[in-house]
């Protein structure tokens, strides 16, 4: 979504690095091209000329002039003011004091109302609640029967007693929806409407009609994040006519430009609650309003990611697996390595995982044609191998690679890939899991070169005198020394012990000998 915002400010940071201090021309440089790449991403005007002013007026204070690190400081400013125009600190939802809290869906025409009312439902499912949803859109065709499959898929109850299509009164099925939710103590009620313009006269008050009747405590506006400059008219429409407490941001996978986010906080001060990135059911969360700002300028988002793992994964199979990895559970085995993968796959599209790690922008290409059936193949591989293969993957000969290339359809080099690459990646978490860190890592030690005590350096050898007489009275001496010697090098029987049947020093030892025996 904010690609091009994301490259734009990253080429303008990077003109900043290795300045020891930014002058005026360089602040009013980095302003400008800041505020084109702002412009570019469909921001409204006031938000940028806002923004822009901010980052100005900070960038020619004490803070930079005074840093160590202008660039940086620079980076940061402008990462506290896009925190600030995303709302500052996420919003969660306010609940009722006597439930059910009632949830009001409104947007425009094919914003994405209905998936998202199902994909919220499940978000608080998750939390702990028990949602209804109400469908009150009867206008949109097959409206009804859509809420009802997305609920079905969610797992949560859907209160549809008109069929739709143009038939039935949405404000007493709205009302009567949360007279059901009170009846079979469902906490919480998300109420679909019909989509409608923001000039349509009659349709606004249908809205501002089913707002009266069920009194919610959050009225949700849901807008497509690719709607571009329009939005902040949309937004405002509105917040005229029907009022909203919240702002919920749909496709924000897509590739549009991304100013809508930007803008609708500024303008109408109501708050982005939700984002959903996708078209899965859990393809939806809060909104960060500082993780959204660190992915804008490539920081990453490590928090995120965490989350998602920590829903992922299952704690006791990954206690179970850095034990094997130290070397304390056994040995980590391919089965081991199938489980890991298959976390990882809940967790979502690889490519989006890693887009979550910081500075990954510069790879964003490789990562949009990642080719998402590689897991699968990797899966179809492993699952090709008996349990004894899996479990000591060095059993597995050329034969063997071949029945399991036959098994899961790909080719032999692909299994022998596989193995090798297990190999190196177990060898890799191992050293990791020791503290050895990442191999090649700079400033970090790896395998073979880990931080401790260091080999002696070995001195020059001693030469021989170069007279010839004096050179044989050294040898004679390093020979008597080398026999007369307490603790012998080659282990033999010392003083008290038995003694060999012969006597080292018959031996005319070399210089060449005889100078290690004289250590």
């Amino acid at each position: 979504m904010f690609a091009t915002l994301s490259d734009r400010l990253a080429d303008t940071f990077k003109n900043l690095r290795g300045k020891g201090r930014l002058s005026d021309a360089d602040i009013d440089a980095t302003a400008r091209e800041i505020r084109i790449a702002l412009l570019e991403a469909d921001v409204a005007l006031p938000v940028v000329k806002q923004f822009v002013a901010s980052v100005k007026e900070r960038a020619r204070g004490a803070e930079v002039s005074q840093a160590l690190n202008p660039a940086q400081q620079v980076v940061k400013i402008v990462h506290e003011e896009l925190v600030q125009i995303l709302g500052g600190e996420t919003r969660r939802i306010r609940f009722a004091k006597n439930p059910p809290t009632v949830i009001l869906l409104a947007g425009l025409q094919g914003a994405g109302k209905t998936t998202l009312a199902a994909k919220l439902a499940l978000w608080l499912k998750g939390q702990g609640s028990s949602p209804m949803l109400v469908a009150a859109d009867l206008q949109r065709p097959n409206a009804v029967n859509q809420l009802q499959v997305n609920g079905e898929r969610a797992g949560v109850t859907v209160f549809a007693p008109e069929p739709g299509n143009g038939v039935g009164d949405p404000v007493a099925v709205a009302r009567a929806g949360v007279a059901e939710a009170r009846r079979t103590l469902h906490d919480v009620v998300i109420v679909d409407t019909a989509g409608r313009l923001g000039v349509d006269a009659e349709m606004m008050q249908q809205a501002a009609d089913i707002r009266d009747a069920v009194d919610p405590d959050e009225i949700l506006f849901v807008v497509d994040a690719m709607i571009g400059q329009d939005a902040v008219n949309t937004a405002q429409a509105f917040l005229d006519g029907v009022g909203f407490d919240g702002v919920v941001l749909t496709k924000l996978d897509g590739d549009a430009r991304g100013g809508a986010a930007l803008s609708i906080r500024s303008v109408t001060g109501r708050p982005i609650m939700f984002a959903s990135a996708g078209e899965k059911l859990t393809d939806f969360d809060l909104f960060h309003p500082d993780r959204m700002a660190s992915r804008i300028l490539d920081m990453g988002d490590v928090l995120t990611l965490i989350e998602q793992a920590e829903k992922a994964f299952d704690a006791d199979q990954a206690a179970k697996a850095a034990a094997k990895l130290t070397g304390q559970g056994g040995e980590f085995t391919l089965d081991d390595f199938l489980e890991q993968m298959q976390a990882i796959r809940k967790m979502g599209s690889l490519s989006k995982i890693m887009g979550m790690l910081p500075g990954m922008g510069q790879f964003r290409d490789q990562l949009a044609n990642f080719d998402e059936r590689e897991i699968d193949r990797i899966q179809a591989i492993i699952r090709s191998m008996t349990p004894g293969e899996r479990a000591n993957p060095k059993i597995i000969d050329g034969s063997r690679r071949a029945r399991i290339a036959k098994g899961s359809g790909v080719h032999v080099s692909e299994v022998n890939l596989l193995v090798e690459r297990f190999f190196e990646a177990r060898k890799m978490m191992m050293s990791m899991a020791k503290g050895g860190g990442m191999p090649g890592m700079p400033g970090m030690p790896g395998p073979g070169k880990r931080k401790g005590k260091q080999a002696p350096k070995k001195g020059k050898a001693k030469r021989g005198s170069g007279n010839p007489a004096k050179r044989a009275e050294q040898q004679k001496a390093a020979s008597e020394k080398a026999a007369a010697a307490p603790a012998n090098p080659f282990g033999l029987p010392q003083d008290g012990d038995q003694q060999p049947d012969f006597d080292p020093s018959q031996f005319n030892l070399p210089p060449e000998v005889a100078k290690f025996l004289d250590k």
